[in-house]
């Protein structure tokens, strides 16, 4: 009966397909096909209300498709790989089959193949508008992705039709986090904890949004409260770590090492232990224990997520020889003449978070965080997933005219607007992996600037090596891998101090913390912005910090970080090899052929 309705249908019977359909799912109503084969019709045939109950029942009954019920549980044990094959299995069969659609854009988010994701569940909203936990996932993927206006009208639906899911409430608070309102973030947490206080992953996020405002003491209550709750909850370990001023107790040393000796911890759980751990270690002097465990970290850490050093030797070749001094004068005078933006790029962990302090203490100066909105117009710059990315985002960019880059800027501008808190004349940027749009960015904002953040190529990377990034910098999983992108960096960087000369600040770590008050005042006249003392007490401004360093920043310089590394020398041949003559002439840069 059901083949008979599809036959139907496919030869265009609508009517006759529609009566076989209902008849079929009101005699065998488990039957997960026959009631997605009726929705699908119902949505060609218009027919949005009977379509919902439709897909409302299918999703029910298909809880016993054995294909489905593999994917599932192969989603819940984290084996992504085997649950993609299963779910695009189904998917060739079954192009419409909703509960494939998004069980594969949450594998996709897993990923962080954001992209996919989000045409996965836009794709699904199309076809089940009413279809909330897609509409939640759909939220949760675009403010992961910077899209964080954009995931609060989702959130605002769902909480129209479930303003008390404890879910939505959450949802709500990370998205008021991402768009630079963490007073908000916190209060919306309360709100949350305060109706359903048995929650350890909201007390964590909490915690988070409670670092971010400075209010130390509260947060660790915070993760303290979320551990008290769920002991084998690593990531609350690894945030109490991510304090950097932070000093465990030696009980809590040994809750740790005994999580570790659990054979039912998950792989996520056991790498934010074996962070947290390195970091304990490390804080009593236990340099060759703690090189384990971050290195044990760092090898769970790359099971889960690939990386290719190719790709950005690829991009940076490909970049010489694209943005040359003639193709730069050919489009002079392209993009937004807008002198807003202040960029500051370079690695994680070498100082841009020093550097956004002191700029965003001046009365001129805004300071909002990493913002993913250049990455975002170069990816949608380089096209379809399949392209080779690095490859058509050159060849688009070499393709644009000058309307076309001012469009670019102008799209920047108004995207980031919505992280503009204050008047302020001039805003930061901070994506450190924005060094590799410079000649993009010189494109398309010809006036803004750009500050290349700079440390000693050891003491940066291995501080990268011992961080544990919620999402992205998948380089610095591996010691190999932390040298060639560094030492890409440095030849990229090269190439825009010869081609635009003058159009990169750099400012180096190391000569900032030996002489900051004259450091500063060079790098306020480079900035064009007057001299004004609160920049030299940037520790004591308030505001807001969301990355690694925000407790440190919130004090007065001092030398202790700068030589760590050392410590660690003996376990790092793998780095220094990697890193060559980069690091053999830093500050100053190699000849690059």
């Amino acid at each position: 009966m059901l083949l008979l309705g599809i036959a139907q249908r496919r030869s265009g019977e609508s009517a006759a397909a529609l009566q076989v359909l209902r008849r079929l799912c009101v005699e065998q109503p488990d039957m997960p096909d026959a009631w997605l084969e009726l929705a699908d019709l119902l949505v060609a045939s218009a027919q949005a209300d009977e379509a919902d109950a439709a897909y409302a029942r299918y999703l029910k009954s298909a809880t016993r498709d054995p294909l489905l019920r593999t994917a599932a549980a192969a989603l819940n044990a984290n084996d992504v790989p085997q649950a993609e094959a299963l779910l695009r299995t189904r998917l060739s069969r079954h192009p419409n089959d909703v509960a494939a659609l998004r069980m594969l854009a949450e594998a996709m988010a897993r990923l962080t193949r954001y992209r996919e994701a989000c045409a996965l569940l836009e794709r699904c909203l199309a076809l089940w508008p009413a279809f909330d936990a897609a509409r939640h996932n759909y939220a949760m993927v675009l403010n992961r992705e910077g899209r964080a206006a954009q995931a609060r009208e989702h959130c605002r639906q769902l909480r129209s039709r479930s303003p008390d899911d404890p879910r939505y409430l959450s949802l709500e608070a990370a998205i008021a986090a991402n768009l630079g309102n963490y007073a908000d973030a916190a209060g919306a947490y309360e709100s949350v904890l305060a109706r359903y206080p048995r929650q350890p992953k909201l007390w964590m996020s909490y915690g988070h949004a409670l670092k971010t405002l400075g209010k130390i003491p509260q947060s660790i209550a915070a993760y303290r409260q979320a551990l008290a709750m769920q002991p084998t909850l690593g990531e609350a370990y690894w945030s109490l770590a991510n304090l950097k001023t932070f000093r465990f107790s030696e009980a809590e040393v040994l809750a740790m090492r005994q999580a570790l000796q659990r054979a039912d911890l998950t792989d996520e759980d056991r790498l934010h232990f074996e962070f947290a751990l390195g970091k304990a270690l490390e804080d009593v002097q236990s340099f060759e224990h703690s090189f384990a465990h971050y290195a044990a970290g760092n090898a769970l850490r790359r099971k889960v997520h690939g990386y290719d050093p190719e790709a950005n030797a690829r991009f940076t070749r490909r970049s010489k020889l694209l943005f040359t001094p003639q193709f730069f004068a050919a489009r002079a005078g392209a993009g937004s003449q807008a002198r807003d933006p202040i960029f500051i790029v370079g690695l994680p962990r070498a100082g841009s978070t020093l550097l956004e302090q002191i700029l965003a203490s001046h009365s001129l100066v805004e300071g909002t965080m990493e913002l993913p909105d250049l990455p975002r117009i170069a990816r949608d710059l380089a096209g379809p997933m399949e392209t080779e990315e690095e490859g058509a985002f050159l060849a688009r960019v070499a393709d644009l005219d000058r309307g076309q880059f001012r469009a670019l800027g102008e799209r920047y501008l108004a995207e980031t607007r919505v992280m503009r808190q204050t008047d302020a004349p001039r805003f930061i940027d901070k994506m450190p992996n924005n060094f590799w749009y410079v000649g993009l960015i010189h494109l398309m904002l010809p006036n803004a600037l750009i500050i290349d953040a700079r440390r000693h190529p050891l003491a940066c990377c291995f501080s990268c090596f011992k961080q544990h990034f919620a999402r992205g910098q998948w380089f610095t999983y591996g010691l190999e891998d932390l040298g060639r992108y560094y030492r890409d960096y440095v030849e990229l960087m090269a190439h825009y101090d010869e081609v635009l000369p003058g159009k990169v600040v750099r400012v180096c770590y190391e000569a900032l913390i030996d002489d900051p008050e004259r450091h500063i005042h060079e790098l306020l006249e480079r900035c064009g912005l007057p001299f004004e003392p609160q920049c030299l007490a940037f520790h004591e401004n308030s505001r807001a910090v969301r990355t690694a360093s925000a407790e440190q920043v919130r004090q007065p310089i001092f030398r202790d970080g700068v030589d760590q590394w050392r410590h660690y020398e003996p376990w790092l041949g793998p780095l220094q090899r990697a890193l060559g003559e980069v690091l053999h002439t830093y500050p100053h840069v190699p000849e690059f052929r």
